[in-house]
């Protein structure tokens, strides 16, 4: 299964959210530490504050937030989000159109694909691999737990 680059957007600012918890972080900061376009990642930001997963603060301090704690956001919920309930293949014009046998399989990948995303949480993904954490915070921030300097 191929990830739209809409969802892949969404998992990216969830993870960097994730490893900035406390605090109200710009869109253009994420953009700019990811490489992307603001008004794309605009885009995407809205969708996850729709879905309850971001809150947005307007105004001068203003930025998005996790609306929940990392522990609680599951990957296959913001996936199956971003990704809507689509099938995965267009049926629509093919000779087969109710009458394949493949199709069953393809719903039963997709479970299980978005089965296996539940089981990991944000959290979960933040912390995954020893350099995400670092990357994410970048070198002027302390990772999360680190003792500060005397």
């Amino acid at each position: 299964m191929r990830l739209s680059k809409f969802t892949d957007y969404a998992v990216r600012v969830c993870l960097y959210l994730g490893a900035h918890q406390g605090r109200t972080v710009p869109i253009s900061e994420i953009a700019e530490a990811h490489g992307l376009s603001q008004s794309n990642l605009m885009k995407v930001v809205n969708q996850l504050v729709d879905g309850g997963f971001l809150r947005s603060v307007r105004g001068r301090s203003g930025g998005i937030a996790l609306a929940r704690p990392p522990a609680e956001i599951r990957m296959g919920e913001v996936t199956r989000h971003m990704e809507g309930d689509t099938a995965m293949v267009d049926c629509s014009t093919c000779i087969l159109k109710g009458s394949c046998g493949i199709v069953r399989a393809l719903k039963e990948a997709k479970a299980a694909f978005y089965q296996s995303l539940d089981r990991l949480s944000l959290a979960d993904s933040v912390l995954a691999h020893p350099r995400t954490l670092p990357i994410l915070l970048g070198p002027s921030e302390p990772a999360l737990g680190a003792v500060p300097a005397k």
